[in-house]
């Protein structure tokens, strides 16, 4: 399956945590993250590295290797989209926001206005992506383009855009 079409259904719980267990990794040139996974889906990608999570450190567990191995392979310019489980745990309303951001395709951009009128939420868009760059949050922009808030940074905003619109073309 993968990561766009994960759209549960709104009645079943999308959030079962289980034992969490995480590894850290260099994805790319200069970029460490920490992925988190639990009860079989990945629940976390971290840009912010000080504060490790409470389960366990795990570097050899399949689904994490396999999310480094798929994040390492996007950078490489060779995905651009993803199949991992995923595993979000938030309000509905970020949920909506989430799927929302699941369905901005590879090498494109909305602004937050487009994204807030896809949700019917004109004065509400903003909701944190704990697990960056699979959720494309990234792919969210500021009116006229403007490049604005980004977990990572916005030089990392800026590669993670230029990344994609050099390899778009290649996919198609």
């Amino acid at each position: 399956m993968k990561s766009k079409d994960l759209q549960p259904d709104p009645g079943v719980l999308w959030h079962t945590m289980g034992m969490l267990a995480w590894t850290e990794a260099e994805v790319a040139e200069s970029l460490v993250l920490q992925v988190a996974a639990a009860a079989g889906a990945v629940c976390a990608i971290a840009f912010d590295r000080s504060r490790p999570p409470a389960g366990e450190r795990t570097d050899d567990a399949p689904l994490l290797r396999e999310a480094i191995r798929q994040l390492r392979s996007y950078f490489r310019g060779e995905l651009r989209e993803f199949t991992l489980p995923l595993e979000m745990a938030g309000t509905e309303f970020q949920k909506r926001v989430w799927r929302e951001l699941l369905k901005i395709p590879y090498g494109e951009t909305r602004s937050y206005g487009d994204l807030a009128s896809a949700l019917g939420s004109p004065n509400a868009v903003r909701a944190v992506d704990p697990i960056a760059i699979v959720v494309p949050c990234h792919r969210v922009i500021g009116s006229g383009g403007k490049l604005v808030g980004y977990g990572g940074g916005l030089p990392l905003k800026r590669r993670l855009l230029a990344l994609e619109q050099a390899h778009a073309g290649l996919f198609a």
